[in-house]
């Protein structure tokens, strides 16, 4: 169930909201417990084994490193409990990988089982993770109520896209947490305003996106090159910040608060910036669960290098189970060493036009990235920088349809000027301001109506993260 759909926004949430405000404290995370469920077996019930499985051998996990106290015995629980949470991964998501480079390498035909991936399950893993690494960490205590865990592991607003949640942020909310009118409010319309950024910009984006990237590089000129990869690139900011947004809304509503996932990406001076402001909630993951464990910059400068570039490979291959995404790790992890080396990681006071070389350089390099990370293929995404920079463009090209129309332009430049923190505060505005409030209200409320018709009017309400 795609929180984008007519059947979330006026069946589900309406009548999950409407149960769980009545109910008893004592009963709230049960309401919510048997909601996630729900909305996660809407769409896979067969793969509820695979999550149900996941939350009992964690718990199990936790319980028994919290019975034993030698640190080789608890070395050997958690070694062992992270390995079955990656196996599921692994099966899920890479066998199919897997098994096709071996028959390409050598020349074999090995027979499979088309192995279809569980929605989510990158998300709702690394969460486990989270709560089993901090117990033996001895950051938190083993959680003794298994609806506890379960209802952190599957809580709906963030199961099957985000943001990653790790345990020890939420841990004391499940369980204690105060519903306030002011966080229910400002929940509704930060849910609005992500469902806007999917509905009216990343959906309206995507249709030319995709029909730009469906085309052969060859056949691309470099002005429908270039157009391609800002709508692409906005259309995934978009979708999943939108996601997200709708996600820290429902959370706010319910009680709960999420770190933030998006910090205006596009706006970064390098790519370590970038990844401070993009997908935050997984860059910190691997920044607490394998970069400092790995030794993080305590070993040296060559080892901080191959700690940094190791941790961007890893990022690369979690997005998905393709050369590509493999690619766009090392394309990232590359430029990170750079700027670490030469210091370019660091904030600090510059001239107006360098910081404008500088943020030419990062969007430039950020643009190429997205490339990789769309292209079906590194061929594919070799041909089309090349059509990016004019070369081996054709002198007579075909002409194609690529859907560019007025609501085209006017949601690229409205998600060229909201990419930008422009209306940063907007949900914050005091309650003192009646008029500026009554009209931010209003303008929800059209947002809101707008989206809800645009999904009425249209079968095509894509979500990219899906698939990661």
């Amino acid at each position: 169930m795609l929180f984008s759909s007519m059947t979330f926004l006026f069946v589900f949430m309406p009548l999950v909201m409407a149960i769980y405000f009545l109910a008893k404290k004592e009963i709230r995370n049960y309401v919510l417990l048997i909601a996630s469920i729900i909305f996660y077996a809407w769409g896979e019930p067969r793969y509820l084994a695979i999550m149900i499985i996941t939350i009992l051998v964690n718990y199990l996990g936790a319980i028994l490193l919290d019975k034993y106290q030698n640190p080789k015995t608890r070395w050997g629980v958690v070694t062992a409990t992270i390995l079955i949470d990656l196996s599921f991964l692994f099966y899920f998501k890479y066998f199919n990988f897997v098994i096709d480079n071996i028959n390409l390498a050598l020349h074999t035909h090995i027979d499979f089982v088309d192995v279809i991936m569980p929605i989510g399950i990158s998300f709702y893993t690394f969460q486990a993770m989270s709560y089993l690494i901090d117990v033996y960490r001895k950051e938190v205590p083993a959680q003794r109520d298994v609806y506890k865990l379960a209802l952190y592991i599957v809580l709906f607003p963030q199961l099957v896209a985000g943001p990653i949640v790790k345990y020890h942020d939420v841990c004391e909310q499940i369980d204690e947490r105060t519903i306030e009118f002011k966080n229910v409010i400002i929940g509704l319309k930060r849910f609005i305003i992500g469902l806007a950024k999917k509905v009216l910009i990343a959906n309206t984006l995507a249709v030319v996106a995709d029909k730009i990237f469906a085309q052969a590089p060859e056949n691309l000129t470099t002005e429908y090159a270039w157009l391609g990869i800002i709508a692409y690139s906005l259309q995934l900011y978009y979708d999943f910040s939108g996601y997200s947004d709708m996600a820290i809304g429902l959370g706010l509503m319910f009680g709960f608060k999420f770190l933030e996932n998006f910090n205006y990406p596009y706006i970064s001076k390098s790519i370590s910036e970038f990844w401070r402001r993009w997908h935050i909630s997984l860059a910190t993951w691997f920044k607490q669960y394998l970069y400092i464990p790995l030794g993080g910059n305590r070993k040296g400068e060559l080892r901080t290098y191959w700690n940094l570039f190791c941790i961007f490979l890893v990022t690369g291959v979690w997005h998905g189970a393709a050369w590509n995404y493999v690619l766009w790790g090392v394309w990232n992890g590359i430029f990170i060493v750079i700027e670490r080396f030469i210091g370019w990681n660091k904030d600090k006071a510059e001239r107006w036009y360098v910081l404008v070389g500088k943020h030419i350089y990062a969007l430039l390099a950020i643009l190429i990235g997205m490339i990789i990370f769309r292209s079906e293929g590194i061929a594919h995404a070799y041909g089309y920088v090349s059509r990016l920079f004019g070369i081996g463009v054709a002198e007579h090209l075909p002409d194609f349809d690529y859907g560019l129309n007025n609501k085209f332009a006017l949601m690229l430049i409205v998600g060229l000027i909201c990419a930008m923190p422009v209306c940063k505060n907007i949900l914050y505005v005091r309650y003192e301001r009646k008029v500026v409030r009554t009209l931010i209200n209003i303008w929800l409320f059209v947002l809101f109506f707008w989206s809800t018709i645009s999904l009425a009017a249209s079968t095509y309400n894509p979500f990219i993260y899906f698939r990661f």
